[in-house]
């Protein structure tokens, strides 16, 4: 009987200090789901340490680790896509290099797909971390549910386990600037979730900075919600209306004789108040302007340097 084939997918960036734990990790789940042939593909994103040759070093001892190097950092959802294009699974799990997502879960996520789950997703019920970072994460997480992707999963997810089709999809999607995880979401096929706690980072530190969530915020926004859009549209109705109630006050007050001198900064206050909204318009604007040139350009998400097999 032929053994189906699990593929698990691991972006590196600046990990060196985790690879030496996280591939004994990963390996040793051979064991336990031994009627599955295995296959590791990371992805390094562009990593300015000794990541890359700590992988072909583990390579060298290990056959079905596979290494795709790209050619600068692309962030991790570029990278996490450029890996689906050379996995060759049944299924394929995604998890970061890390540790702080628990390998061994996987087991679980199988038995979830043999019973024809297209998606299982880990999703957090807690996480130690810090405060800022679960303020973070939980307030972007509630707001994708609010006014984006309904029923998105409270803790948010990127521990993941697809089927071949859902990879097959997402290959032809291949959309730029956007979140790979609510991507597979919003496919919408059979889906499982199993609760965890997301573990604190105990190798090395993380390079998740502020701006990279910030571009994910706004990535996962402005490609799966036209809320920001609906927000302009309300607000320039409620300004219209209060300019309009204003406006009828002044001419009432002025036709009984009860307008007095008028200062300015009363009127410096509102254009100041007026032109900082619209600027704040312009620019919602201008990030869906800018991702509809980006897609039409056709320029490639990431490039592909190296591939060791």
């Amino acid at each position: 009987m032929n053994k189906k084939k699990f593929s698990i997918l691991i972006p590196v960036y600046f990990n060196e200090l985790n690879i030496p734990h996280t591939i004994p990790r990963l390996q040793l789940l051979s064991r336990t789901l031994k009627d599955y042939e295995f296959e590791f593909i990371f992805v390094d994103d562009g990593s300015k340490d000794n990541s890359l040759n700590l992988l072909l070093e583990h390579k060298e001892n290990d056959s079905r680790i596979k290494v795709i190097k790209l050619s600068k950092n692309y962030g991790s959802m570029q990278a996490i896509q450029a890996g689906l294009h050379y996995v060759t699974g049944d299924c394929v799990g995604i998890i970061s290099a890390d540790l702080q997502d628990p390998p061994e879960l996987f087991e679980e996520m199988i038995k979830n797909w043999e019973k024809g789950k297209k998606i299982v997703m880990a999703t957090r019920e807690d996480r130690l971390e810090t405060i800022s970072q679960k303020l973070f994460s939980n307030t972007y997480y509630y707001l994708m549910n609010r006014f984006a992707i309904k029923g998105y999963p409270k803790g948010g997810f990127d521990f993941v386990l697809i089927d071949r089709q859902v990879v097959e999809e997402l290959k032809s999607i291949n959309e730029k600037n956007t979140n790979i995880m609510s991507l597979i979401f919003s496919l919408g096929h059979d889906q499982e979730t199993i609760p965890y706690v997301r573990q604190e980072r105990e190798h090395g530190k993380s390079k998740w900075t502020f701006s990279k969530k910030v571009k994910l915020f706004v990535d996962s926004f402005v490609s799966f919600s036209y809320a920001p859009i609906r927000f302009m549209t309300g607000m320039g109705f409620v300004i219209a209306i209060l300019s309009f109630i204003y406006a009828l006050y002044t001419m009432i007050s002025y036709l009984s004789g009860n307008v007095g001198v008028q200062g300015w900064t009363t009127i410096v206050a509102l254009i100041t108040l007026l032109q900082g909204i619209i600027m704040i318009m312009l620019g919602i604007i201008g990030e869906y302007l800018w991702r509809i040139l980006d897609e039409t350009r056709k320029r490639p998400g990431y490039i592909v340097d190296e591939v060791f097999e």
